[in-house]
């Protein structure tokens, strides 16, 4: 196809060992997009010649001189027009450089803003909850209770190792002159890294139905983590404070480590999205609602419990594995490996990977929740 899928150009020797460790724990090693899912497997990515192969290269850019295709850089749509009447869109408004324009559609129009910006632009648009859009100003097209709703995420709790061997990715080593050379000549090398991504795991907890080929936990297997920057980047994406890092992480700075990110794979938690105000140009309220459910709390805890298993395998003890075991600061008073600590560590730290999705729920005329048909039409 036009998007290129790839092996990573380049992996440290810890790829392979998760793939071993994986197999000490009596999984196969398999293509995980292919029959059979549960089992471990080296990580692939949408990328060409080491760099990201995103969409817009994929499919944009060898297009993009067509004389029945305009892309519009730097805009933000700000609406969907649509006719009260007959209900049908029929254009879009959006701004660039500071002004308005308005584009009309022959025959329709395709919303594709994803998770957070679709429920956004419905209700900017006149589709949502009723009460929600007459509290904000906005006329109502259509009462569509779904829009916005049913918000759900991907989250993990975050395992760290230490190790003793230089192969991880470190900062100082990651970025200097010598991988700089290496990437721009060879395309390959640290640089090409996809922030240590290097293999992954689908495994079943205790509350998977195990008959089945369906794992609810999903390992993400990274050569590197928190403290590999010394506080620096990886600590404000994961929303740490200064206080917590120092006391968990600030030891280990710039050490050699490794990453197991125990992801839950289907949470019953559900969010919703919300407008701030009727101007589109203000960001809209997310209420997340992550573990408020108590089954993904269970399931983010067996899943750690399962990465400090999967750590002292021996295949990754080769390196000198050993469980960062610095109790979280919320959580000293809990003892270490308890599920009662667990418990508390995944409330403490837990950080989203963001898979938005579901907020434009796709669904029979008889769902009340639904937003689209099973065409991918908004309902109304």
């Amino acid at each position: 196809g036009f998007q290129t899928v790839q092996d990573s150009p380049y992996n440290t020797p810890l790829g392979i060992a998760f793939l071993e460790a994986g197999q000490e724990m009596g999984y196969d090693i398999r293509d995980v997009n292919g029959e059979k899912q549960t089992g471990f497997a080296l990580y692939q990515y949408t990328m060409r010649r080491g760099t990201r192969c995103s969409t817009a290269k994929a499919f944009l850019r060898p297009i993009r001189l067509r004389k029945n295709l305009h892309i519009s850089m730097y805009s933000h749509v700000i609406k969907i027009l649509i006719d009260p009447a007959s209900r049908r869109a029929y254009g879009i408004q959006f701004i660039k450089n500071g002004k308005t324009h308005t584009v009309l559609a022959k025959k329709e129009v395709i919303l594709s803003a994803g998770a957070i910006n679709s429920p956004q632009l419905l209700m900017l648009s006149g589709i949502g909850p009723q009460k929600h859009l007459e509290e904000k100003g906005i006329q109502v097209i259509h009462d569509s209770p779904g829009v916005g709703k049913n918000l759900q995420d991907h989250i993990a709790a975050v395992v760290t190792f230490l190790i003793d061997h230089p192969i991880s990715l470190v900062i100082n080593r990651l970025v200097n002159l010598n991988t700089a050379i290496r990437y721009a000549i060879k395309e390959d090398g640290p640089l090409t890294s996809s922030v240590g991504l290097e293999a992954v795991g689908f495994i079943p907890t205790k509350y998977a139905n195990r008959s089945d080929d369906w794992p609810d936990m999903e390992f993400m297997l990274t050569s590197t983590t928190t403290p590999a920057d010394g506080g620096t980047q990886v600590k404000k994406a994961h929303g740490l404070t200064d206080e917590f890092y120092k006391e968990v992480y600030e030891s280990v700075n710039f050490k050699d480590t490794f990453g197991v990110f125990a992801m839950m794979l289907r949470p019953k938690s559900r969010g919703e999205i919300l407008l701030r105000s009727k101007n589109p140009l203000e960001y809209p309220l997310l209420y997340h609602n992550y573990l408020t459910h108590p089954h993904d709390v269970n399931v983010l805890r067996e899943g750690a419990k399962a990465a400090v298993a999967y750590g002292q395998t021996e295949a990754l003890k080769r390196f000198g594995a050993r469980f960062h075991a610095v109790p979280l600061p919320n959580c000293k008073h809990l003892p270490l490996y308890t599920d009662e600590y667990w418990n508390c560590y995944i409330r403490q730290y837990t950080l989203s990977i963001y898979h938005y999705s579901c907020t434009a729920k796709m669904g029979p005329a008889t769902d009340p929740y639904a937003v689209v048909d099973s065409h991918l039409r908004v309902s109304i």
